[in-house]
């Protein structure tokens, strides 16, 4: 087991240098320090002299890889690369183009993120697999034709569809929560009822089609043919076999976004007022601090990872097999 984790890990490193080499070169080499000082600046009337203060002043007057001005380590440590990109996987993230700490940020701009997500993921979670047991249970009915349609039309319908309706629905029409804005505490609960409802309503056609897809390849295997044959009713058997056996695939696709929760949303963060990380991510793309923007870019990648590895893992909890791959 624990030979199995640390070789997964070991998996992971190369794929995170790749990705911050790769970020690095995006943020770095194609778009150079003096165009990112332009477009902070202003396209026009940005005299040489401007440009290259605001690179010394954020640390981008550095060469890229190697300054041959310096003496030993120094040459590798004074230069862009190191101080910009290396220093991330101490997670390091140093200050923002408008001078922020962006690691006290993104301590302070996770908790709102959390707050909207994890309900989100709980309720929608829930209902979409009562919902997809139900439709399993009428299976090759019309209820089972029509939750189907049902489904594909609500997957079909855009984000912003159901971000616009229900902030005029509930927002403007029906008075009964706030349209945008955040507050901490138990008081701040009003404002997360519609982000949540609306995360949950915009998920719901998704997950029970998936999760009806996979209760129905359960129903079929020869375990549960068995189970029938000897006489139990059909409620106990989808209730305490099926479901039993099918929350293995579930929870290893629940397990991997658990990391990701902690990024936020960036479009339900914007339109709401959420002062998360997925609007801090948005400001700072339309403010173009791009030491915010690659910050986040590298906390997703190593987010996304560790939701990959404890998917292996659990996958080698609810089945030993997979230990021996």
């Amino acid at each position: 087991m624990i030979a199995y984790i640390v070789r997964r890990a070991l998996y992971a490193i190369p794929i995170l240098i790749g990705v911050n080499i790769i970020t690095f070169l995006l943020f770095f080499v194609v778009n150079t320090p003096d165009d990112m000082a332009r477009m902070f600046l202003g396209q026009k009337h940005v005299t040489e002299v401007q440009i290259e203060d605001w690179k010394t002043e954020r640390g981008y007057h550095n060469p890229l890889f190697y300054n041959a001005g310096a003496e030993g380590l120094d040459s590798f440590k004074e230069t862009i690369f190191y101080t910009k990109s290396l220093r991330l996987f101490v997670f390091d993230f140093g200050r923002s183009d408008s001078g922020r700490d962006i690691s006290f940020d993104i301590s302070q701009r996770m908790w709102p993120s959390l707050a909207i997500a994890v309900p989100q993921l709980l309720i929608g979670l829930l209902v979409a697999i009562t919902f997809a047991l139900l439709i399993a249970f009428f299976r090759a009915t019309y209820i089972d034709y029509w939750a189907v349609v049902i489904c594909v039309a609500l997957m079909s319908i855009s984000s912003l569809f159901y971000i616009i309706g229900g902030q005029f629905v509930m927002g403007k029409l029906l008075r009964v929560v706030p349209i945008s804005g955040f507050e901490s505490g138990i008081f701040g609960i009003k404002f997360l009822i519609l982000p949540v409802l609306i995360g949950v309503v915009g998920g719901i056609g998704s997950s029970t089609r998936w999760y009806r897809t996979i209760f129905l390849e359960e129903m079929n295997k020869d375990y549960v043919r068995t189970v029938r044959a000897k006489g139990i009713a059909e409620q106990t058997v989808l209730f305490r076999h099926v479901l039993r056996n099918a929350l293995i695939p579930i929870l290893t696709g629940v397990v991997v976004i658990l990391p990701l929760l902690f990024m936020g949303s960036l479009i339900t963060e914007s339109f709401f007022g959420i002062p998360g990380l997925g609007s801090y991510t948005i400001d700072a793309i339309n403010r173009q601090d791009f030491a915010i923007v690659r910050s986040m870019v590298f906390l997703g990648a190593v987010l996304y990872i560790i939701g990959l590895l404890l998917t292996d893992i659990s996958y080698t909890v609810v089945d030993p097999r997979v230990r021996l791959s």
